[in-house]
């Protein structure tokens, strides 16, 4: 992983255009959308010393996604939250895992954090697997959006 830049928005709207990819947002982000994700995580980087990263293969240097840690309103709590978006070719080969574990104990390790979490739409089965493979329990419930959401958690001492 990396962190993004700008030239990174054709690959990245791979997946944050794409209306499969975004079923669980409100809608698939279009160009500026894209160029906006981007800048926010590069303030992130700045801010927080952390954010979303690319996800690139080793073997062939190509681009398949993003992932990382970022700040999220969580139920109006300001927590880091373990995100990634992968590009649909690329699902269910365990790469959304991989990243997330290495952000995972970047987050202990590195970050100090003692708690990281995750959260999505109910609806959002295969992020919850993601989040339960990495060891994330559920957390609680709460409404965002008008949908009910999923919270789930690890501490540093279940590494």
């Amino acid at each position: 992983m990396r962190e993004l830049v700008m030239d990174d928005k054709n690959e990245l709207s791979k997946v944050l255009s794409d209306p499969e990819s975004m079923q669980y947002y409100p809608h698939p982000f279009n160009d500026e959308e894209v160029k906006n994700w981007i800048k926010w995580n590069l303030e992130n980087y700045k801010l927080d010393k952390h954010g979303l990263w690319a996800v690139i293969l080793k073997e062939g240097d190509t681009f398949i996604g993003d992932c990382g840690i970022t700040m999220q309103n969580i139920d109006n709590e300001k927590l880091p939250e373990i995100g990634f978006h992968i590009i649909k070719e690329y699902w269910n080969k365990g790469y959304a895992t991989e990243a997330a574990s290495a952000c995972k104990e970047y987050a202990f390790n590195v970050l100090g954090y003692s708690k990281i979490f995750s959260y999505t739409t109910l609806r959002n089965i295969p992020s919850q697997k993601v989040a339960e493979k990495i060891g994330m329990k559920t957390y609680k419930f709460f409404e965002k959006n008008g949908e009910q959401q999923i919270v789930q958690v690890t501490y540093d001492n279940e590494v």
